[in-house]
């Protein structure tokens, strides 16, 4: 197999079948997903947006600035972690709205790729995928904020307690579940049933990715924009999401945890 075939693979993937739908019933699920993403990560890329305009008229530069992905909530350290669990169950309740759907359609999560038939491999998967987007995304954000592209992201500002690093792990394991769930498994779904392209679909998902990475700057759009490509076509390529989920899920917890307990020590994690 020559270097042509392999990228020729990767590039014209062979989704499966699906069963074309009537016009009412893609009136429904076109409906079904502005609805979802309007109030959703479609309506989080809106205020991302926002977020980016606003940084972009401000006198102060974009490297100049920091952004904050977890912070404190409340003063009360109790109100702080109710708030914080709070904010991660919007998070688990927006996947879980995603896979609700599925199975209303008749999908369900094994369509999805969110069984637990192969364990080891998809472990094994979300290692791999945590490696090859990990490196070149802190390389990626360290240049466009080298050139005046981006925040200074600080994933954790939460204060220390006890249950720091337990909420910090279960904000990664959120964001995980909600962004994978609806960005590649329910979106790339819907957009086969609808008869999107694979290609097509693969943008759409990739580039709402990146918009509501943008209140980071320009750089923390365009590097999930490419996570997004990557994390899309593997599961257009195998129908497998749980590696997706859990590569996610590790690079958020060695970001945030490793935030939190090494804030000051390394030049790109201010004090």
């Amino acid at each position: 197999m020559t270097a042509r075939d392999v990228w020729r693979g990767w590039t014209r993937p062979a989704g499966p079948a699906v069963a074309p739908l009537g016009e009412r019933d893609r009136r429904l699920l076109r409906t079904e997903l502005v609805i979802v993403f309007s109030v959703t990560l479609g309506l989080s890329g809106v205020r991302s947006l926002v977020s980016l305009l606003d940084a972009l008229s401000s006198p102060v530069p974009l490297d100049q600035r920091t952004t904050a992905i977890d912070e404190t909530l409340a003063r009360n350290p109790w109100a702080d972690l109710a708030a914080q669990l709070a904010g991660s169950f919007v998070l688990v309740a927006w996947g879980c709205l995603g896979l609700y759907l599925l199975v209303r359609a008749g999908a369900g999560p094994r369509a999805i790729g969110l069984d637990g038939r192969r364990p080891g491999r998809d472990a094994l998967g979300a290692v791999g995928l945590t490696a090859l987007i990990g490196i070149p995304g802190l390389g990626l954000y360290l240049a466009a904020r080298a050139l005046g592209l981006n925040t200074t992201v600080i994933p954790s500002l939460l204060d220390q307690y006890w249950w720091t690093v337990p909420v910090l792990v279960v904000s990664a394991c959120a964001n995980a579940w909600a962004e994978e769930v609806l960005v590649v498994g329910y979106l790339l779904h819907a957009l086969r049933r609808l008869g999107v392209s694979e290609n097509r679909a693969l943008a759409i998902s990739a580039v709402l990715r990146g918009s509501y990475h943008l209140y980071q700057g320009f750089g923390g759009g365009l590097g999930n924009l490419l996570m997004g490509l990557v994390f899309g076509r593997v599961w257009q390529r195998t129908g497998r999401l749980w590696p997706l989920v859990g590569a996610h899920a590790l690079l958020d917890v060695i970001a945030f945890v490793g935030s939190a307990l090494l804030r000051g020590a390394l030049p790109f994690l201010p004090a």
